[in-house]
């Protein structure tokens, strides 16, 4: 079998992320009401373990990567960088052949997206992209599913995006391109997304339109997301926040998309900044869908990486 490596959405592809969907809304719906530390009845990864690597904080990624290992019947171990050699400046490739031979995959959070592909590259186990400062794939899959969840078909969605043109708005605009949904993007002068993920997704039939009116960005939305301003490991810089305040997602905001329209954060939100607290609390919102669905989502993506989606 081909080794199955999740670095990008484009790894699997628009057919693959439609099955991901499908199995993790099956998956959610038979264990409705179990305990969570209950596998699921058919636990298709007992004997297999997860090793986790951690480069930045994490709350969503490792519960859910940890409790989507349990649910499928398998194990996963939780190491730190500072507490591991990679810490101490082991190569990325030693860490990829040794664990291999440990391990039966590795999901790896960090910085440089370099690291992960290097990774890739020396693991003869599946590799799994948990976040990188290029991109956020397992995060898309959970958003997804929970957009699906919500009524609201993915083939000719509108998705408006405010803000900083970061990681995550990379991946959404991955998904546009292998989904086949419309984007418009609303950021500030400076803080585009890299071109290359528009191109990509414009070349694969998608409509996305950059523009600095947030106004214009929201009118007829189905969906609206927006990120924290202020990255995981960047200084809290008042230049960037000052040039973003124009993007925050508020009530006056959200009335220009449609009456039922819904907002994600892909959480931690620091509420008063990207949005205002009557949004994110507020009917429209559905960022504790969006959380949960993280574990729902994992799930299917490691299946998928092992073959048996």
């Amino acid at each position: 079998m081909t080794l199955r490596h999740f670095l990008d959405l484009s790894d699997a592809g628009s057919d693959a992320i439609a099955a991901m969907i499908g199995d993790a809304q099956d998956r959610k719906a038979a264990r409705a009401d179990w305990p969570k530390g209950q596998s699921d009845a058919d636990a298709p990864l007992a004997g297999r373990t997860l090793a986790m690597i951690f480069e930045k904080n994490s709350t969503r990624t490792r519960v859910s990567f940890d409790m989507a290992m349990r649910q499928l019947g398998g194990d996963a171990l939780i190491m730190d960088a500072g507490t591991t050699q990679i810490g101490r400046g082991e190569p990325i490739a030693d860490t990829a052949r040794v664990l291999s031979r440990m391990v039966d995959a590795i999901m790896i959070r960090t910085d440089d997206h370099a690291k992960v592909e290097e990774m890739a590259r020396h693991a003869t186990v599946p590799v799994i992209n948990g976040l990188t400062d290029r991109s956020h794939p397992c995060q898309i899959v959970a958003d997804l599913l929970t957009i699906v969840e919500h009524g609201k078909p993915l083939p000719g969605l509108e998705i408006a995006w405010f803000g900083d043109g970061n990681n995550v708005l990379h991946s959404v605009l991955e998904a546009a391109g292998l989904m086949k949904f419309n984007m418009r993007v609303a950021t500030p002068e400076g803080y585009d997304p890299d071109a290359e993920f528009v191109d990509q997704a414009r070349a694969r039939g998608a409509n996305i339109v950059l523009t600095r009116d947030a106004q214009a960005a929201a009118a007829g939305a189905d969906i609206i997301v927006t990120d924290t301003w202020v990255s995981m490991g960047q200084a809290h810089a008042e230049e960037k926040l000052a040039a973003m305040a124009p993007y925050q997602v508020n009530e006056a905001l959200m009335a220009f998309a449609k009456p039922d329209a819904r907002f994600l954060h892909c959480l931690p939100a620091h509420v008063g900044e990207e949005v205002s607290e009557s949004v994110f609390e507020g009917p429209q919102s559905i960022v504790f869908d969006e959380a949960e669905n993280r574990l729902h989502g994992q799930k299917s993506i490691l299946l998928w990486c092992f073959g048996l989606l």
